[in-house]
């Protein structure tokens, strides 16, 4: 029994690793998508019919890859402490809601939502919403300053130009809004040339203002995630590599291939002998 458990295992293991079968399940993913996307359109009843088989289809090829990827892990609690497998188990089993009655609305969305199981199903995908997320912490320092800087322009701006705007500069929060819209560039030089008919002086305000938030603060979030995203792409590559910088430095590609070399090199001249 155990034997039958352990090829069982085996084969399932086989299958959720092919790449046929990855294909297959992006391919569904990606016909989930436009079948939420067909059914905004107006369409016939017979065409919504089809729509509903094919959704119910769908829904049942991902209870089945799930089942498979389940079965196929030796270690089962290992399983869900992988975050994006308890996602893709969250998203399947709510896709199981009936699309009928008080709960139509959480199950279209959750539909919706299994459109994002395409990241979780390829690598260079998950890369970059790792990065993502191991960026914000950095980010949150930029922009927590970033707050400071639009905090005192806002209050600057309420002082002296409140009197010549009221809609724009009325006060701390509104001002707030309105250096949002200088700040990406959305017609901030009429808010600019109308402050300075009553101060010509104000485009230092403006200028230094986008010098910091455009310019600085918002390269530094870029820089931040690119960053993170090479170290990312480097423990990815290491990891595909079997390369592991615990106990001295990670071995290179070229080492590992000159070592394999000499193995080779070692199994052939005792075979001759």
């Amino acid at each position: 029994m155990a034997s039958f458990v352990l090829r069982a295992q085996k084969q399932l293991k086989k299958i959720d690793s092919s790449k046929l079968f990855q294909g297959l399940i992006i391919a569904v993913i990606l016909l989930s998508a436009l079948l939420i996307g067909a059914k905004t359109h107006s369409l016939s009843p017979q065409a919504m019919a089809v729509l509903a088989a094919a959704d119910l289809a769908i829904t049942i090829f991902f209870v089945l890859e799930i089942i498979i990827r389940y079965l196929a892990n030796s270690n089962k609690k290992q399983f869900f402490k992988s975050g994006w497998n308890v996602f893709d188990t969250i998203i399947v089993i709510g896709s199981l809601i009936p699309a009928g009655g008080s709960g139509v609305l959480l199950a279209r969305l959750l539909r919706v939502f299994r459109v994002l199981r395409l990241v979780s199903m390829v690598p260079e995908l998950r890369l970059l919403i790792n990065a993502l997320l191991k960026a914000i912490p950095r980010m949150g320092y930029i922009a927590l300053l970033m707050f400071v800087i639009f905090y005192i322009y806002a209050a600057m701006g309420s002082m002296f130009f409140h009197q010549i705007n009221e809609v724009l500069w009325g006060d701390v929060s509104i001002s707030m809004l309105t250096l949002f819209r200088v700040a990406t560039f959305e017609d901030w030089t009429d808010v600019m040339y109308e402050t300075m008919a009553v101060h010509p002086l104000s485009w230092i305000y403006y200028l230094t203002f986008i010098f910091l938030t455009a310019f600085i603060f918002l390269n530094m979030m870029v820089g931040t995630i690119l960053e993170v995203m090479a170290q990312e792409h480097e423990s990815y590559r290491a990891e595909l590599h079997g390369e592991s910088d615990e106990g001295g430095e990670p071995a290179s590609r070229a080492q590992i291939e000159k070592l394999e070399k000499e193995l080779a090199d070692i199994k052939r001249l005792l075979l001759e002998k």
